[in-house]
């Protein structure tokens, strides 16, 4: 069988049952709309098929099936290098598709169609700094990794700064990426079970089962294919369902006229107050940092550029997980649209239905595409694979920032590199048990999850002013980094938290859309909301509690950034720029300095180059297999590294 057929295989098992079982639905009888009405409300009208638990499983034997084939049948994996970068051999097309597959949660999968449900168009604009995402990157970030070639991208902050900068972000990414595995499992999964009557245990060991094994035993390489693979998965599932969806709706120009007419095809909101959750602001600036934060401070974004040879390769797949999730989210909000017209005349929360919006689109999927055989199944396969997606590289890169970071870093312990790749697949399979025994402690608290949530948001923040204070502000010293990451860290949490308790006590962020049960036949109207709540004041929430969630990145960056550098200068040894090994610098900010007049130069510090000068690295010492390392005595921070440690590889410049 052609290896480049073999993603699809699911996606056409599941287009064949479906159409297999497209004619058997229409003879059915029509049942009566008040019988339909409570069937929904007991989950009785449509349950999983053998048709759909086959084509669930199809897809979890194949992901484990691309683990076994990378562990156990392809090219040996000895060293540390080969289990968690792939030994750089990566294809452009795969870690550009894994790349994207990492960023879709399964939360995002089911919570954008809800967007769009209850609050409408706007945060579709979120596809617009997806756009402005790649160039900053690819310039200003990008080079740097890719020269450097760090496996732990957090081996920066100790070469740029100190050790203690180095832990405090490695551990702060630890702490994100367990829990935040634990919450994008659980969530959906809880609410898959009230909708399709999955177990919600069974449902998140089989997720966990599978991606332990394969991430463990297959390490990068098995990683990226197997996202490829789930990535085949999921877009067939999210296009079938909104194609269907779409034409038993009435078409396209029925779907648009429904939203149009209840305003939720409202885009721009250009008001500037940071209180607005979803404006052209908090959209465009909050939305770009948050993503560049992924994109250029998570260790699992940088770990996938690594895995490719050059850097144009990079900036390729930059571009393409970019459209594919311009693709997705599009796909989501046009989907949320369908889901409206469907239930614009009852609204299947208010009539009791269903217990949370995050359950629209499993709820349409059973209850109205359930008919057709094989379609539940691959919905339910394409979200099992977004979170497949999304734990797999966490557990990856988890074992990264261990081995580099904590055992050869902060312990320093050092293991051979023939032992290299044990060791990350033992620490692989420990992230993967203590992110699934967590998922039980999340079920018992139920307002960690919108914190945990939000956690990611506020350290990617605050990692990414971090890396930018050191390579775009060549004056940051690690005092202030330090504490400007702290202080950042620390306000950010304190309005997230007290956001939610503000939340969980009646604050409303923002107002939803019309929405009405006029149409539902058995529900009592009348009954059932005589008894409701009197309306929150929102102004009684202390302001800082009311910002808009997508403004925690900006204030974690910024503040990380400008607390960094005042801090920075206001001590008296401030880093001296003419000590710093360019190569820890961006180059477009390295180009500007340089191009300074030497006065200039001279009144802030900064290297003068003199005609005769020798470049930086000209002196340099050259090992045996031609890459560059830092020269003796150039910088006090690049001598933490090993003297024989290579800054460079030829490999690494396009």
């Amino acid at each position: 069988m052609d290896k480049d057929s073999f993603p699809k295989i699911p996606l056409v098992l599941g287009l064949l049952l479906v159409s297999s079982s497209l004619a058997k639905s229409q003879e059915q009888e029509p049942q009566d709309a008040c019988a339909q009405t409570e069937g929904m409300q007991h989950g009785l009208m449509n349950k999983f098929s053998i048709a759909d638990y086959g084509v669930l499983l199809c897809m979890l034997v194949i992901s484990c099936g691309i683990g076994m084939f990378y562990g156990f049948f392809g090219q040996k994996q000895k060293t540390s290098s080969d289990f968690l970068l792939g030994g750089s051999q990566m294809g452009t097309y795969p870690m550009a598709l894994s790349l994207a597959a990492s960023f879709i949660t399964a939360i995002e999968l089911l919570g954008n169609p809800a967007e769009m449900f209850n609050y409408g168009a706007k945060y579709w604009l979120i596809c617009l700094p997806f756009i402005i995402v790649v160039p900053i990157t690819s310039r200003l970030y990008l080079p740097v990794f890719m020269k450097l070639r760090l496996t732990s991208s957090y081996e920066y902050f100790e070469m740029r700064f100190n050790p203690a900068v180095r832990t405090m972000a490695a551990a702060l990414y630890i702490l994100q990426m367990v829990l935040y595995t634990s919450v994008t499992v659980y969530a959906p999964a809880l609410a898959l079970s009230h909708v399709t009557g999955m177990n919600v245990y069974v449902a998140v060991t089989a997720v966990y089962f599978v991606c332990i094994f394969y991430a463990s035993q297959g390490g990068m390489k098995a990683v990226i294919m197997t996202d490829t693979f789930q990535g085949v998965v999921l877009m067939g599932s999210i296009i079938l369902i909104m194609l269907v969806g779409n034409n038993l709706s009435g078409g396209t120009s029925k779907v648009f006229n429904e939203s149009w007419k209840s305003g939720r095809l409202e885009l721009v909101n250009f008001m500037p107050d940071p209180t607005i959750r979803h404006s052209v602001w908090s959209i465009l600036i909050g939305g770009t940092i948050y993503w560049v934060s992924m994109f250029c401070a998570n260790q699992a974004s940088i770990q996938k550029y690594l895995s490719v040879e050059k850097i144009s390769q990079a900036r390729i797949a930059l571009w393409i997980s970019s459209a594919a999730l311009i693709v997705i989210y599009t796909i989501n909000f046009y989907t949320g649209m369908v889901i409206y017209s469907e239930y614009a005349a009852c609204d299947p929360v208010q009539s009791e239905v269903i217990k949370a919006s995050d359950q629209l689109l499993p709820l349409y999927t059973m209850n109205v595409l359930g008919k057709y055989q094989g379609l539940p199944g691959l919905f339910v396969a394409g979200i099992f694979a977004a979170s497949l997606g999304t734990v797999a590289s966490a557990l990856n890169s988890l074992a990264a920032v261990t081995m580099k970071d904590f055992i050869g870093g902060a312990f320093g312990i050092h293991i051979q590199d023939e032992h290299g790749a044990a060791w990350s697949k033992w620490l692989s399979i420990m992230f993967g048990a203590v992110s699934f025994a967590l998922v039980f402690v999340v079920q018992q608290l139920g307002s960690v999850m919108q914190v945990a949530l939000s956690f990611n948001g506020m350290v990617g923040g605050v990692t990414l002013g971090l890396f930018s204070l050191g390579m775009f502000v060549p004056w940051g010293n690690s005092k202030g980094a330090l504490v400007g990451a702290s202080v950042s860290l620390a306000l950010v949490l304190w309005i997230g938290i007290g956001t939610q308790i503000a939340q969980a006590h009646g604050f409303e962020p923002e107002e939803e859309k019309p929405i009405s049960v006029a149409g539902c036949p058995c529900f009592n109207a009348t009954e059932s909301l005589a008894g409701g709540l009197e309306p929150f004041d929102n102004s009684s929430v202390f302001y800082l509690y009311r910002i808009s969630y997508l403004w925690y990145s900006v204030i974690g960056f910024m503040g990380t950034l400008i607390i960094g550098l005042t801090v920075s200068l206001l001590t008296h040894n401030p880093e001296d720029p003419s000590r710093i090994h360019p190569d820890l610098l961006s180059p477009p900010f390295r180009t500007w300095y340089e191009s300074f007049t030497n006065d200039l130069k001279e009144k802030l510090h900064l290297p003068i180059q003199e005609k005769d000068a020798v470049s930086p690295t000209s002196d340099a010492k050259a090992n045996r297999n031609g890459s560059v390392t830092l020269r003796e005595g150039f910088t006090n921070k690049a001598l933490i590294m090993d003297d024989e440690k290579p800054i460079t590889t030829p490999e690494a410049i396009a």
